[in-house]
């Protein structure tokens, strides 16, 4: 590549900010401001200005890897791929298709998640794949789907944020985990708007807003009703609108209803007072929204939670109208498009359904396959995971690190252990790569094009910047290979674009519509929101904005959805008295599989923590700094003690990056949404215990 300023953006999580990369003469990556890319305006946190640090031969992968005698050793390209070949071949012919599993990753490329997925059911004809965008935010996808008929992340540009009268953030750090987007938080409250963030600790981002309530972790479902109640009560309702653009209304009134606000005071620790100016601040302006992220959504009442927030927002007349709505802040880098284009276990390109025959025969001709042989849904993420070694006999797996990021961790490192082959595509040795009996090294986010979709649904165009190293071949490359050897010869391209023309054409036609999307239009016009359903941009610029006019269900109304407080899966007890809460740092990223390889993140974040409330460390008789253990039904994690004011005192948090005995997803609990089959990350009881020296 030439020694020039490429227009790109960030590897990291679902701002997708964009950057300038310049390759310096000593070898190394300089990453530049990007002002003209509206999400972050040229600013950057540690993690983007650090990322060429991983493209370093120092800590990627360089070779493949094989594993002879217990020990993973380099190899060339083709005994790594025959081996994988030979390996998903011989599951297949002794146990049948499905099983082989799947498992991809929200950090994929929107070209990489189609045809990983297309390679799951066509070449492998197995329904057991899945992804790790399933532990993000599949449960404001179930609640958007329902209340909508459509999810995307916002329904409308960041930009739109300073503009409203009021934001209610629910259960989101985004101080720490996408800092450039805290400015159009900064801008709402300089503008005259109100910042209401909830949230059981203290957060960087907390200490930003006009109004900050800590509610119990897992009541967030009640916390909804009761400001839904008190809309009823005081006579807040947006009836027009209700009537105008809704239906349901009358059965989720009766079911809010029922949690009238002391007893939502009860269930949640939320004063009654601070109910009702929350809901005098979300009320008195024109426009007001409410942004969710993974606090109310990891639950196994996620989607109903969701629902409630929505159904707050209907009431409200805040749906479909300009500066006002429900958005879910996504995670990961692509955790949008990832689940698109079919890595999902339930869905196809186009984010159309599997067990639709319609949706079915529209890819299967894009595909030149019979609508019949495409299998039909399978397990969702944690379930295909814990299926391992069972039903599941073999694995191919791009871009995840389940031993860290899946719940109840060390249950799933042991089911990883007990698969009869494991294939990994990673650019570093993560801890599941580790584990695997072959390792293949894959290009990065600088030395490969592709799209990604971010978190507004702005389709964006990452360019390659860099030539990769020698020895180092695609995750597109790796399919095409891969296809080849198990007797499909055609369908794998392994050009980015052209992966993406077959995209278009599989998406028309579908809720996530790309068609009208080209290479030339993303760079000629910053990002395209989806759909968008011709590339004529005078007919069709693409949709910033969603649901103005009607929303995506048959009849053009919102739903509302019934719901109503239930307890955690596990509540605390006499045994494990305390509630677990987990969450990110800002130098860390997801498992920490790159981040925890860059000297400047590790210093700023070396190692895991449990913060806990001074009354709680008193108890224990711990000081700041010394070693505590968290013990849950599913195990023990230890890290040093952080003491704060900063969250409640029947609270403890650890951030969860970090593999070894502070491994927090060791604790956490596998309880599933029965809608979104999402984990309950955010809440488990626990006890806390002095480690003795």
């Amino acid at each position: 590549m030439q020694n020039s300023a490429t227009p790109t953006h960030c590897p990291y999580c679902a701002l997708q900010c964009g950057m300038n990369l310049t390759p310096a003469p000593d070898g190394t990556v300089e990453v530049s401001e990007r002002a003209d890319f509206p999400v972050n305006r040229g600013a950057l946190c540690g993690k983007g200005r650090t990322a060429p640090a991983v493209l370093s031969s120092r800590v990627r992968l360089t070779s493949p890897l094989v594993r002879s005698g217990g020990t993973l050793v380099p190899a060339g390209w083709d005994e790594a791929l025959d081996r994988i070949a030979e390996g998903l071949s011989r599951t297949r012919a002794e146990h049948g298709p499905d099983a082989c599993g799947v498992f991809g990753g929200g950090g994929l490329t929107n070209e990489k998640a189609y045809t990983l997925g297309k390679f799951a059911r066509v070449v492998l004809g197995t329904s057991q794949i899945d992804y790790n965008g399933r532990f993000c935010m599949s449960s404001a996808a179930a609640g958007g789907i329902k209340a909508f008929g459509l999810d995307r992340g916002l329904p409308f540009p960041l930009e739109d944020i300073p503009k409203s009268g009021c934001v209610i953030l629910v259960g989101s750090n985004l101080a720490e985990t996408m800092p450039p987007s805290l400015r159009f938080f900064t801008e709402l409250r300089e503008n005259g708007g109100t910042l209401i963030v909830i949230d059981p600790r203290r957060t960087k981002t907390a200490e930003q807003a006009d109004l900050h309530l800590m509610p119990r972790p897992g009541t967030d479902l009640a916390l909804a009703l009761g400001l839904l109640h008190l809309v009823v009560a005081e006579g807040l309702v947006d009836e027009e609108y209700v009537r105008e653009r809704t239906a349901g209304w009358e059965d989720a009134r009766a079911a809010a209803m029922a949690h009238w606000p002391e007893y939502v005071e009860r269930i949640t620790g939320v004063p009654v007072p601070q109910l009702r100016e929350t809901v005098r601040l979300f009320c008195e302006p024109e426009s007001a929204m409410v942004l969710t992220a993974r606090g109310p959504e990891q639950q196994s009442k996620g989607t109903d939670t969701v629902s409630a927030w929505i159904n707050l927002c209907l009431a409200t007349g805040r749906a479909g109208r300009p500066f006002s709505g429900y958005g879910c802040l996504t995670g990961q880098g692509n955790g949008q498009g990832g689940r698109e284009h079919g890595q999902k276990a339930d869905q196809l390109p186009g984010y159309r359904k599997l067990d639709d025959p319609a949706a079915r025969a529209h890819v299967a001709e894009v595909w030149g396959v019979d609508p019949d042989a495409l299998p039909g849904p399978g397990r969702s993420a944690y379930e295909l995971l814990d299926a391992l070694g069972t039903d599941i006999k073999s694995l191919l797996l791009m871009g995840s690190n389940p031993v860290v990021s899946a719940p109840h961790a060390a249950h799933i490192e042991e089911r990883i252990r007990s698969l009869d082959f494991l294939a990994v595509c990673d650019v570093v040795l993560s801890e599941t790569a580790a584990l695997a009996d072959v390792v293949l090294p894959v290009t990065q986010w600088a030395e490969e094009t592709g799209t990604t979709t971010n978190l507004e649904g702005r389709v964006l165009l990452r360019r390659q910047a860099i030539t990769p190293p020698d020895g180092i071949r695609s995750d597109l490359e790796v399919m095409h290979e891969l296809a080849d050897r198990l007797g499909v010869e055609k369908g794998f391209p392994t050009d980015p674009e052209e992966v993406f023309e077959e995209l278009r054409r599989a998406s028309a036609g579908g809720p996530a519509d790309y068609s009208g999307i080209t290479y030339r239009r993303l760079a000629e016009e910053n990002g395209v929101f989806w759909p968008c359903p011709t590339e004529d941009t005078v007919v069709h610029p693409g949709t910033p904005r969603l649901f103005l006019d009607r929303f995506a269900t048959p009849d053009g109304r919102a739903r509302f959805v019934p719901v109503s407080h239930r307890a955690i899966a596990e509540e605390p007890d006499e045994e494990y008295p305390v509630l677990l809460t987990t969450g990110r740092v800002v130098a860390q990223y997801q498992s920490g599989a790159q981040t925890r390889r860059v000297d400047e993140l590790n210093a700023a974040a070396p190692g895991p923590f449990v913060e806990l409330h001074p009354r709680l460390a008193e108890r224990l008789g711990a000081a700041e700094g010394d070693p505590v253990a968290v013990v849950s039904r599913r195990g023990r994690a230890v890290a040093p003690a952080r003491i704060t004011l900063g969250i409640r005192p029947d609270t403890v948090f650890m951030p969860f990056h970090w593999y070894g005995e502070g491994r927090a997803n060791t604790l956490t609990n596998p309880a599933l949404d029965p809608t979104s089959r999402m984990p309950e990350f955010k809440a488990c009881a626990v006890r806390v215990e002095a480690v003795k020296s």
